[in-house]
Protein backbone atom coordinates (compact mmCIF):
# COMPACT_ATOMS: atom_id res chain seq x y z
CA UNK A 1 0.00 0.00 0.00
CA UNK A 2 1.00 3.40 0.08
CA UNK A 3 0.77 7.00 1.61
CA UNK A 4 -2.45 7.74 -0.56
CA UNK A 5 -4.46 4.60 -0.12
CA UNK A 6 -6.90 3.76 2.66
CA UNK A 7 -6.42 0.08 2.32
CA UNK A 8 -4.61 -2.23 4.20
CA UNK A 9 -3.47 -5.77 3.71
CA UNK A 10 -0.46 -7.88 5.23
CA UNK A 11 2.03 -5.66 4.75
CA UNK A 12 3.47 -2.23 3.40
CA UNK A 13 4.49 -3.64 0.13
CA UNK A 14 4.26 -1.37 -2.53
CA UNK A 15 2.63 -2.98 -5.80
CA UNK A 16 1.99 -1.30 -9.50
CA UNK A 17 -2.22 -1.06 -10.90
CA UNK A 18 -3.10 -3.53 -12.57
CA UNK A 19 -4.90 -2.61 -15.69
CA UNK A 20 -5.89 -6.05 -17.53
CA UNK A 21 -4.79 -9.75 -18.07
CA UNK A 22 -4.50 -11.42 -21.23
CA UNK A 23 -3.90 -15.32 -20.99
CA UNK A 24 -1.08 -15.82 -18.37
CA UNK A 25 0.16 -12.32 -18.25
CA UNK A 26 -0.79 -9.55 -16.61
CA UNK A 27 0.06 -6.20 -17.34
CA UNK A 28 0.37 -3.06 -15.29
CA UNK A 29 -0.75 0.68 -15.62
CA UNK A 30 2.78 1.26 -16.92
CA UNK A 31 2.19 -1.08 -19.36
CA UNK A 32 4.48 -3.69 -18.11
CA UNK A 33 4.07 -7.52 -18.73
CA UNK A 34 4.25 -9.98 -15.94
CA UNK A 35 4.05 -13.72 -16.48
CA UNK A 36 1.73 -15.38 -13.58
CA UNK A 37 4.09 -17.72 -12.53
CA UNK A 38 1.78 -18.50 -9.42
CA UNK A 39 -1.82 -18.43 -11.12
CA UNK A 40 -2.16 -15.30 -8.28
CA UNK A 41 -2.39 -17.63 -5.58
CA UNK A 42 -2.90 -21.04 -7.24
CA UNK A 43 -6.09 -19.70 -8.61
CA UNK A 44 -6.25 -18.46 -12.24
CA UNK A 45 -5.80 -22.46 -13.82
CA UNK A 46 -7.45 -21.52 -17.16
CA UNK A 47 -5.55 -17.66 -17.38
CA UNK A 48 -7.10 -14.23 -17.62
CA UNK A 49 -9.83 -12.86 -19.53
CA UNK A 50 -11.26 -16.10 -20.87
CA UNK A 51 -13.96 -14.93 -23.69
CA UNK A 52 -15.73 -17.82 -22.87
CA UNK A 53 -16.24 -17.36 -18.91
CA UNK A 54 -16.85 -13.56 -19.50
CA UNK A 55 -19.52 -14.15 -21.88
CA UNK A 56 -21.37 -16.66 -19.94
CA UNK A 57 -21.40 -14.21 -17.02
CA UNK A 58 -22.17 -10.85 -19.10
CA UNK A 59 -25.43 -13.43 -20.08
CA UNK A 60 -25.98 -14.29 -16.51
CA UNK A 61 -25.56 -10.63 -15.18
CA UNK A 62 -27.99 -9.61 -18.14
CA UNK A 63 -30.87 -12.27 -16.19
CA UNK A 64 -29.96 -11.77 -12.62
CA UNK A 65 -27.01 -11.76 -10.40
CA UNK A 66 -28.86 -12.88 -6.96
CA UNK A 67 -30.87 -15.20 -5.90
CA UNK A 68 -31.04 -16.75 -2.69
CA UNK A 69 -30.85 -20.16 -2.49
CA UNK A 70 -33.72 -20.67 -0.19
CA UNK A 71 -35.73 -18.34 -2.38
CA UNK A 72 -34.84 -19.88 -5.85
CA UNK A 73 -33.20 -22.68 -7.54
CA UNK A 74 -30.83 -21.38 -9.98
CA UNK A 75 -30.12 -23.33 -13.62
CA UNK A 76 -26.02 -21.77 -12.72
CA UNK A 77 -25.89 -23.92 -9.64
CA UNK A 78 -27.91 -26.87 -10.16
CA UNK A 79 -25.64 -27.30 -13.91
CA UNK A 80 -22.71 -26.91 -11.89
CA UNK A 81 -23.48 -29.40 -9.46
CA UNK A 82 -24.03 -31.95 -12.00
CA UNK A 83 -20.58 -30.96 -13.81
CA UNK A 84 -18.72 -31.41 -10.85
CA UNK A 85 -20.46 -34.63 -9.69
CA UNK A 86 -19.83 -35.93 -13.26
CA UNK A 87 -15.79 -34.97 -13.01
CA UNK A 88 -15.36 -36.40 -9.45
CA UNK A 89 -14.91 -40.29 -8.58
CA UNK A 90 -17.89 -42.36 -7.82
CA UNK A 91 -19.11 -42.04 -4.55
CA UNK A 92 -18.85 -38.34 -4.52
CA UNK A 93 -22.53 -36.99 -5.47
CA UNK A 94 -23.99 -33.88 -3.29
CA UNK A 95 -22.16 -30.59 -3.49
CA UNK A 96 -22.89 -27.78 -1.60
CA UNK A 97 -21.39 -24.43 -2.75
CA UNK A 98 -19.50 -21.49 -0.88
CA UNK A 99 -17.38 -18.80 -1.29
CA UNK A 100 -13.87 -19.45 -0.94
CA UNK A 101 -11.28 -22.08 0.31
CA UNK A 102 -11.66 -21.03 4.32
CA UNK A 103 -15.26 -21.38 3.72
CA UNK A 104 -15.24 -24.91 1.97
CA UNK A 105 -12.79 -26.61 4.99
CA UNK A 106 -15.12 -25.38 7.23
CA UNK A 107 -18.35 -26.95 5.88
CA UNK A 108 -16.66 -29.72 5.73
CA UNK A 109 -15.96 -30.13 8.85
CA UNK A 110 -19.25 -29.06 9.98
CA UNK A 111 -20.84 -31.52 7.85
CA UNK A 112 -18.75 -34.36 9.23
CA UNK A 113 -19.75 -33.45 13.06
CA UNK A 114 -23.26 -33.03 12.08
CA UNK A 115 -22.93 -36.43 10.63
CA UNK A 116 -21.49 -38.11 13.37
CA UNK A 117 -24.49 -36.52 15.65
CA UNK A 118 -26.99 -38.46 13.46
CA UNK A 119 -24.95 -41.58 13.95
CA UNK A 120 -25.06 -41.22 17.95
CA UNK A 121 -21.10 -40.73 18.44
CA UNK A 122 -21.63 -37.25 19.55
CA UNK A 123 -18.52 -37.84 21.11
CA UNK A 124 -16.38 -37.42 18.32
CA UNK A 125 -15.05 -33.66 17.46
CA UNK A 126 -11.43 -33.67 17.23
CA UNK A 127 -9.82 -33.03 13.78
CA UNK A 128 -6.43 -34.29 13.29
CA UNK A 129 -4.57 -32.32 10.49
CA UNK A 130 -0.65 -32.25 9.68
CA UNK A 131 2.44 -30.05 10.63
CA UNK A 132 3.41 -28.09 8.47
CA UNK A 133 -0.25 -27.46 6.57
CA UNK A 134 -2.44 -24.99 5.59
CA UNK A 135 -6.36 -25.01 5.69
CA UNK A 136 -6.74 -21.37 5.96
CA UNK A 137 -7.68 -18.09 7.71
CA UNK A 138 -11.24 -18.23 9.85
CA UNK A 139 -10.79 -19.32 12.95
CA UNK A 140 -12.20 -22.85 12.41
CA UNK A 141 -9.32 -23.56 9.68
CA UNK A 142 -6.84 -21.85 11.23
CA UNK A 143 -6.99 -24.61 14.08
CA UNK A 144 -6.57 -26.96 11.46
CA UNK A 145 -3.11 -25.05 9.98
CA UNK A 146 0.09 -25.99 11.08
CA UNK A 147 2.01 -22.83 10.41
CA UNK A 148 2.98 -21.04 13.36
CA UNK A 149 3.25 -16.97 12.26
CA UNK A 150 -0.32 -17.40 11.03
CA UNK A 151 -1.44 -18.98 13.46
CA UNK A 152 0.50 -18.75 17.18
CA UNK A 153 -1.03 -14.85 17.65
CA UNK A 154 -4.56 -16.32 17.62
CA UNK A 155 -4.31 -20.06 19.54
CA UNK A 156 -5.86 -18.31 23.37
CA UNK A 157 -8.85 -18.24 20.79
CA UNK A 158 -9.27 -22.05 19.56
CA UNK A 159 -9.53 -25.27 20.75
CA UNK A 160 -6.05 -26.45 19.58
CA UNK A 161 -6.76 -29.74 17.32
CA UNK A 162 -4.01 -32.78 17.15
CA UNK A 163 -1.38 -32.45 15.15
CA UNK A 164 0.73 -35.27 13.01
CA UNK A 165 3.87 -34.71 10.79
CA UNK A 166 3.52 -34.26 7.48
CA UNK A 167 5.53 -36.68 4.87
CA UNK A 168 8.63 -34.43 4.50
CA UNK A 169 10.43 -37.70 3.21
CA UNK A 170 12.92 -35.33 1.37
CA UNK A 171 14.22 -34.51 4.81
CA UNK A 172 14.60 -37.40 6.13
CA UNK A 173 18.17 -39.53 6.53
CA UNK A 174 17.16 -42.76 6.90
CA UNK A 175 18.03 -46.01 5.36
CA UNK A 176 14.22 -46.40 4.26
CA UNK A 177 12.51 -47.01 1.16
CA UNK A 178 10.50 -44.32 -0.05
CA UNK A 179 7.47 -46.93 0.18
CA UNK A 180 8.23 -47.65 3.86
CA UNK A 181 8.75 -43.66 4.51
CA UNK A 182 5.25 -43.50 3.32
CA UNK A 183 4.18 -45.93 5.72
CA UNK A 184 5.82 -44.72 8.38
CA UNK A 185 4.48 -41.38 8.24
CA UNK A 186 1.05 -42.62 7.80
CA UNK A 187 1.58 -45.11 11.13
CA UNK A 188 1.35 -41.80 12.58
CA UNK A 189 -2.11 -40.93 12.34
CA UNK A 190 -2.69 -44.33 13.76
CA UNK A 191 -0.62 -43.73 16.37
CA UNK A 192 -2.49 -40.12 17.35
CA UNK A 193 -5.85 -41.65 17.27
CA UNK A 194 -5.61 -44.08 19.42
CA UNK A 195 -3.65 -41.37 22.22
CA UNK A 196 -6.21 -39.10 21.72
CA UNK A 197 -8.99 -41.87 22.24
CA UNK A 198 -10.36 -43.24 18.72
CA UNK A 199 -14.09 -42.58 20.11
CA UNK A 200 -12.89 -38.60 19.77
CA UNK A 201 -11.35 -38.28 16.82
CA UNK A 202 -14.06 -37.29 13.58
CA UNK A 203 -11.99 -36.34 10.93
CA UNK A 204 -8.48 -36.36 9.52
CA UNK A 205 -7.50 -33.54 7.04
CA UNK A 206 -4.91 -33.75 4.44
CA UNK A 207 -3.52 -31.88 1.41
CA UNK A 208 -2.81 -34.41 -1.15
CA UNK A 209 -0.29 -32.50 -2.76
CA UNK A 210 1.03 -29.43 -0.08
CA UNK A 211 0.05 -25.94 -0.58
CA UNK A 212 1.56 -22.87 1.06
CA UNK A 213 3.13 -24.66 3.98
CA UNK A 214 4.49 -27.09 2.48
CA UNK A 215 5.33 -26.23 -1.19
CA UNK A 216 4.09 -28.79 -3.14
CA UNK A 217 4.78 -31.78 -1.12
CA UNK A 218 3.83 -35.39 -2.51
CA UNK A 219 4.45 -38.13 -0.34
CA UNK A 220 5.09 -41.41 -1.22
CA UNK A 221 2.51 -43.22 -3.21
CA UNK A 222 2.05 -46.19 -0.15
CA UNK A 223 1.13 -43.05 1.90
CA UNK A 224 -2.02 -42.46 0.40
CA UNK A 225 -3.69 -46.30 0.42
CA UNK A 226 -2.79 -46.94 3.84
CA UNK A 227 -3.99 -43.52 5.43
CA UNK A 228 -7.15 -44.56 4.04
CA UNK A 229 -7.43 -47.98 5.68
CA UNK A 230 -6.52 -46.14 8.82
CA UNK A 231 -9.30 -43.74 8.52
CA UNK A 232 -11.41 -46.43 7.79
CA UNK A 233 -10.47 -49.02 10.37
CA UNK A 234 -11.31 -46.30 13.41
CA UNK A 235 -14.69 -45.11 11.58
CA UNK A 236 -12.89 -41.63 10.76
CA UNK A 237 -13.76 -39.26 8.31
CA UNK A 238 -10.90 -38.78 5.23
CA UNK A 239 -11.08 -35.05 3.90
CA UNK A 240 -9.45 -34.16 1.44
CA UNK A 241 -8.40 -30.03 0.74
CA UNK A 242 -8.27 -29.84 -2.81
CA UNK A 243 -8.77 -25.88 -2.92
CA UNK A 244 -5.03 -25.91 -3.97
CA UNK A 245 -5.14 -29.10 -5.92
CA UNK A 246 -8.96 -29.26 -7.66
CA UNK A 247 -10.14 -28.40 -10.55
CA UNK A 248 -7.29 -29.77 -12.83
CA UNK A 249 -3.80 -28.31 -10.75
CA UNK A 250 -2.10 -31.64 -10.86
CA UNK A 251 -2.96 -33.56 -13.70
CA UNK A 252 -6.40 -34.38 -12.90
CA UNK A 253 -9.58 -32.98 -11.63
CA UNK A 254 -8.66 -34.45 -8.26
CA UNK A 255 -5.75 -34.93 -6.83
CA UNK A 256 -7.00 -38.00 -5.13
CA UNK A 257 -7.45 -39.56 -8.58
CA UNK A 258 -3.32 -39.98 -9.16
CA UNK A 259 -3.92 -42.65 -6.11
CA UNK A 260 -7.24 -43.90 -6.50
CA UNK A 261 -8.51 -42.64 -3.23
CA UNK A 262 -11.71 -41.57 -2.84
CA UNK A 263 -11.86 -39.33 0.31
CA UNK A 264 -15.40 -39.17 2.27
CA UNK A 265 -15.59 -35.21 1.84
CA UNK A 266 -13.63 -32.52 -0.11
CA UNK A 267 -13.22 -29.00 0.27
CA UNK A 268 -12.35 -27.24 -3.42
CA UNK A 269 -12.01 -23.57 -4.34
CA UNK A 270 -9.29 -21.32 -6.00
CA UNK A 271 -9.09 -22.98 -9.54
CA UNK A 272 -12.67 -24.12 -9.50
CA UNK A 273 -13.69 -20.64 -10.02
CA UNK A 274 -10.26 -19.46 -11.94
CA UNK A 275 -10.77 -16.00 -10.58
CA UNK A 276 -13.44 -15.38 -12.29
CA UNK A 277 -15.96 -14.94 -9.33
CA UNK A 278 -15.55 -15.87 -5.54
CA UNK A 279 -16.84 -19.86 -5.89
CA UNK A 280 -15.80 -22.69 -3.94
CA UNK A 281 -17.27 -25.96 -2.60
CA UNK A 282 -17.49 -29.66 -0.82
CA UNK A 283 -18.32 -32.50 -2.59
CA UNK A 284 -19.75 -35.69 -0.28
CA UNK A 285 -21.69 -38.83 -0.81
CA UNK A 286 -25.61 -39.23 -0.14
CA UNK A 287 -24.28 -41.70 2.56
CA UNK A 288 -23.08 -38.79 4.68
CA UNK A 289 -25.55 -36.40 3.38
CA UNK A 290 -28.78 -37.71 3.36
CA UNK A 291 -28.70 -38.51 7.13
CA UNK A 292 -27.97 -34.76 7.73
CA UNK A 293 -30.88 -33.60 5.72
CA UNK A 294 -33.17 -36.42 7.39
CA UNK A 295 -32.30 -35.23 10.96
CA UNK A 296 -33.50 -31.18 10.28
CA UNK A 297 -30.86 -29.95 7.65
CA UNK A 298 -27.65 -28.70 7.85
CA UNK A 299 -27.39 -25.96 9.88
CA UNK A 300 -24.58 -23.90 8.02
CA UNK A 301 -25.00 -21.45 4.93
CA UNK A 302 -23.37 -18.54 3.65
CA UNK A 303 -25.13 -15.66 1.91
CA UNK A 304 -23.68 -15.94 -1.25
CA UNK A 305 -23.71 -20.13 -1.53
CA UNK A 306 -24.59 -21.00 -4.86
CA UNK A 307 -24.76 -17.33 -6.01
CA UNK A 308 -25.94 -17.84 -9.93
CA UNK A 309 -22.90 -15.58 -10.93
CA UNK A 310 -20.49 -17.46 -9.40
CA UNK A 311 -21.91 -20.67 -10.35
CA UNK A 312 -22.13 -19.45 -14.18
CA UNK A 313 -18.60 -18.45 -14.24
CA UNK A 314 -17.35 -21.89 -12.31
CA UNK A 315 -20.03 -23.48 -15.24
CA UNK A 316 -17.78 -22.03 -18.24
CA UNK A 317 -14.27 -22.46 -16.43
CA UNK A 318 -14.86 -26.46 -15.95
CA UNK A 319 -16.74 -26.61 -19.66
CA UNK A 320 -13.32 -24.60 -21.02
CA UNK A 321 -10.92 -27.27 -19.04
CA UNK A 322 -12.33 -30.13 -20.96
CA UNK A 323 -13.12 -28.53 -24.60
CA UNK A 324 -9.32 -27.44 -24.49
CA UNK A 325 -8.02 -30.22 -22.89
CA UNK A 326 -6.64 -28.18 -19.73
CA UNK A 327 -6.38 -30.87 -17.44
CA UNK A 328 -3.91 -33.23 -19.95
CA UNK A 329 -1.77 -30.29 -20.59
CA UNK A 330 -1.37 -29.67 -16.98
CA UNK A 331 -0.02 -32.84 -16.56
CA UNK A 332 2.10 -32.67 -20.02
CA UNK A 333 3.26 -28.90 -19.37
CA UNK A 334 4.10 -30.10 -15.81
CA UNK A 335 6.74 -32.53 -17.25
CA UNK A 336 8.19 -29.52 -18.63
CA UNK A 337 8.26 -27.44 -15.92
CA UNK A 338 9.53 -30.05 -13.38
CA UNK A 339 12.48 -31.01 -15.78
CA UNK A 340 13.24 -27.39 -16.22
CA UNK A 341 13.59 -26.62 -12.48
CA UNK A 342 15.70 -29.72 -11.62
CA UNK A 343 17.91 -28.41 -13.96
CA UNK A 344 18.31 -25.48 -12.31
CA UNK A 345 19.74 -27.65 -9.33
CA UNK A 346 22.95 -28.30 -11.54
CA UNK A 347 24.08 -24.33 -11.60
CA UNK A 348 22.35 -23.39 -8.29
CA UNK A 349 23.40 -25.73 -5.09
CA UNK A 350 21.33 -23.70 -2.67
CA UNK A 351 18.43 -25.14 -4.77
CA UNK A 352 18.09 -28.63 -2.15
CA UNK A 353 15.21 -29.75 -3.79
CA UNK A 354 12.70 -29.45 -6.58
CA UNK A 355 8.99 -31.65 -5.95
CA UNK A 356 5.20 -31.17 -6.63
CA UNK A 357 2.85 -33.18 -9.42
CA UNK A 358 1.17 -31.47 -12.56
CA UNK A 359 1.70 -27.25 -12.52
CA UNK A 360 1.97 -27.48 -9.03
CA UNK A 361 5.42 -27.66 -8.11
CA UNK A 362 8.15 -25.84 -5.77
CA UNK A 363 11.61 -25.46 -5.25
CA UNK A 364 13.16 -25.47 -1.86
CA UNK A 365 16.66 -23.77 -0.46
CA UNK A 366 19.17 -24.86 1.42
CA UNK A 367 22.43 -24.13 2.90
CA UNK A 368 23.76 -27.46 2.73
CA UNK A 369 22.18 -30.28 0.67
CA UNK A 370 23.82 -33.13 2.31
CA UNK A 371 22.17 -32.43 5.49
CA UNK A 372 18.82 -30.15 4.13
CA UNK A 373 19.61 -27.36 7.17
CA UNK A 374 17.99 -24.41 5.53
CA UNK A 375 19.19 -21.36 4.55
CA UNK A 376 19.77 -18.64 7.74
CA UNK A 377 15.87 -17.04 8.63
CA UNK A 378 17.77 -13.65 9.01
CA UNK A 379 18.44 -13.42 4.78
CA UNK A 380 14.45 -13.74 4.22
CA UNK A 381 15.53 -15.58 1.27
CA UNK A 382 12.13 -16.48 0.49
CA UNK A 383 11.07 -12.85 0.07
CA UNK A 384 14.14 -11.48 -1.54
CA UNK A 385 14.19 -13.70 -4.23
CA UNK A 386 10.57 -13.53 -4.91
CA UNK A 387 11.43 -9.34 -5.65
CA UNK A 388 13.99 -10.03 -7.59
CA UNK A 389 11.70 -11.83 -10.07
CA UNK A 390 8.68 -9.68 -10.09
CA UNK A 391 11.11 -6.69 -10.65
CA UNK A 392 12.10 -8.90 -13.58
CA UNK A 393 8.37 -9.78 -14.71
CA UNK A 394 7.64 -12.77 -12.66
CA UNK A 395 5.47 -13.27 -10.21
CA UNK A 396 6.20 -16.32 -8.09
CA UNK A 397 4.35 -17.23 -4.45
CA UNK A 398 7.04 -18.19 -0.93
CA UNK A 399 6.32 -18.94 2.23
CA UNK A 400 8.57 -20.57 5.09
CA UNK A 401 8.48 -24.56 4.64
CA UNK A 402 10.03 -25.33 8.05
CA UNK A 403 6.66 -24.32 10.38
CA UNK A 404 6.60 -20.79 8.87
CA UNK A 405 9.90 -19.59 10.66
CA UNK A 406 12.37 -21.10 8.80
CA UNK A 407 13.35 -22.88 5.50
CA UNK A 408 12.15 -21.13 2.03
CA UNK A 409 10.42 -22.90 -1.05
CA UNK A 410 8.84 -21.15 -4.02
CA UNK A 411 5.34 -22.45 -5.62
CA UNK A 412 5.62 -22.20 -9.32
CA UNK A 413 2.12 -23.12 -10.67
CA UNK A 414 1.17 -20.84 -13.79
CA UNK A 415 -2.19 -21.47 -15.62
CA UNK A 416 -2.82 -25.06 -17.29
CA UNK A 417 -2.82 -22.99 -20.33
CA UNK A 418 0.36 -22.55 -20.51
CA UNK A 419 2.58 -23.71 -23.46
CA UNK A 420 6.30 -25.27 -23.95
CA UNK A 421 8.07 -21.78 -24.81
CA UNK A 422 6.05 -19.66 -22.16
CA UNK A 423 7.68 -22.09 -19.94
CA UNK A 424 10.60 -21.47 -21.34
CA UNK A 425 10.46 -17.48 -20.76
CA UNK A 426 9.44 -17.92 -17.82
CA UNK A 427 12.35 -20.23 -16.30
CA UNK A 428 15.11 -17.58 -18.12
CA UNK A 429 13.63 -14.89 -15.96
CA UNK A 430 13.74 -17.15 -12.57
CA UNK A 431 17.48 -17.49 -13.62
CA UNK A 432 18.25 -14.20 -14.28
CA UNK A 433 16.37 -13.85 -10.81
CA UNK A 434 18.74 -16.64 -8.92
CA UNK A 435 21.81 -15.05 -10.29
CA UNK A 436 21.18 -11.88 -8.69
CA UNK A 437 19.95 -13.32 -5.84
CA UNK A 438 23.00 -15.53 -5.16
CA UNK A 439 25.70 -12.65 -6.12
CA UNK A 440 23.80 -10.56 -3.51
CA UNK A 441 23.94 -13.32 -0.55
CA UNK A 442 27.57 -14.90 -1.82
CA UNK A 443 26.05 -17.99 -2.79
CA UNK A 444 27.81 -20.44 -4.83
CA UNK A 445 26.69 -21.08 -9.01
CA UNK A 446 28.17 -23.93 -10.34
CA UNK A 447 28.96 -22.43 -14.65
CA UNK A 448 28.74 -25.52 -16.55
CA UNK A 449 32.62 -25.91 -18.54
Amino acid sequence: MSDDSFLFYQSRNPRPFLDYGEGIYLFDESGKRYIDGSSGAMVSNIGHSNPRVLAKMKAQMDKATFGYRLHFRTHPSEDLAAKTVAMTPEGLDRVFFVSGGSEAVESAVKLARQYALTQGQGSRYKVISRFPSYHGCTFGALDLTGYDPLRAPFAPLMEGMPKIAAPATYLDRDNLTEEARGLKYAELLRDKIIEEGPDTVLAFIMEPVGGASTGALVAPDSYYARIREICDEYGVLLIYDEVMTGAGRTGKFLAAEHWGITPDLVAMSKGFGAGYAPLGAIIAGKRLVEPVLDAGGFLHGFTYAGNPLACSAGLAVLEEMEDQGLIENAARMGDVLMEQLQGLMDRYPFIGDVRGKGLLTAFEFVADRTTMEPLDPKLNAYDRLVELAYTRGLILYSRRTRGGTAGDHFLVAPPLIITKEQIGEMIDILRSALDVFAEDLGLPVEVAA
